[in-house]
């Protein structure tokens, strides 16, 4: 199947292309558009993440869960909202912590694609989702072409960081080789947990650090 994606993505990943869930995703995509329903985010977008972070490029790794699902906020990279879009709460927290670790004024913008275009890939585990309805394309077949994305970037790279941030993002840890990857866990960054051991994790500090010892140029983290 041919499927637009940035070159070296489809290159890493062209085998998933021709299997039938991938298939199955597309099909799926198609009738819902043609029953009426609302996608998010707009077609051209939901491989943004691969288009702003070419494969070769990774260094750093964020697992959202779901686009976000309210009008004009999600751009196909986790977390982030396009221009002049509010932030929602969960990246405001990111924001704050940003600001405790590492002393970066809080940005003007949600838009994160200043770190995906120095090899931060923020990637969603569901590529798309349903107006108004969180999770629903969680079951159609998104998490297994995300979980081999994961897979590749373990098997295939070296020296990855791999920020996973709640219950979700670390039921991802079986698939990443801890032995030459860097795994740092905390609570998601949602007002409902973030006090629960996000707010002071540090990884923003702890990610240039590793990178650093790796011989790796560290993320400029501050977006304004």
């Amino acid at each position: 199947m041919e499927v637009a994606i940035e070159q070296s993505w489809k290159q890493e990943l062209k085998e998933e292309f021709d299997k039938p869930y991938f298939g199955q995703i597309v099909n799926f995509l198609k009738e819902e558009k043609k029953a009426g329903k609302t996608i998010y985010p707009p077609g051209k977008l939901i491989f943004n993440a691969f288009e702003c972070t070419p494969f070769e490029k990774v260094k750093v790794v964020i697992i959202g869960q779901d686009p976000y699902h309210n009008v004009g906020q999600a751009h196909g990279l986790s977390f982030s909202v396009p221009d002049k879009v509010s932030p929602p709460p969960s990246l405001v927290n990111i924001f704050k912590e940003l600001n405790q670790d590492l002393e970066i004024p809080m940005p003007q913008t949600g838009n994160l694609e200043k770190w995906a275009r120095q090899g931060v890939l923020l990637l969603n585990a569901s590529l798309t989702v349903e107006a108004n309805t969180p999770n629903s394309h969680s079951q159609v077949g998104w998490h297994t072409f995300t979980d081999e994305v994961i897979k590749h970037i373990s098997k295939d790279k070296d020296h990855v960081v791999f920020l996973l941030w709640g219950k979700f993002a670390q039921n991802k840890e079986p698939l990443i080789d801890a032995t030459k990857h860097k795994i740092l866990k905390a609570a998601h960054p949602s007002p409902f947990s973030a006090y629960n051991g996000f707010f002071g994790c540090g990884h923003f500090s702890k990610t240039n650090n590793w990178l650093r010892e790796m011989g790796e140029k560290p993320i400029d983290w501050d977006i304004n």
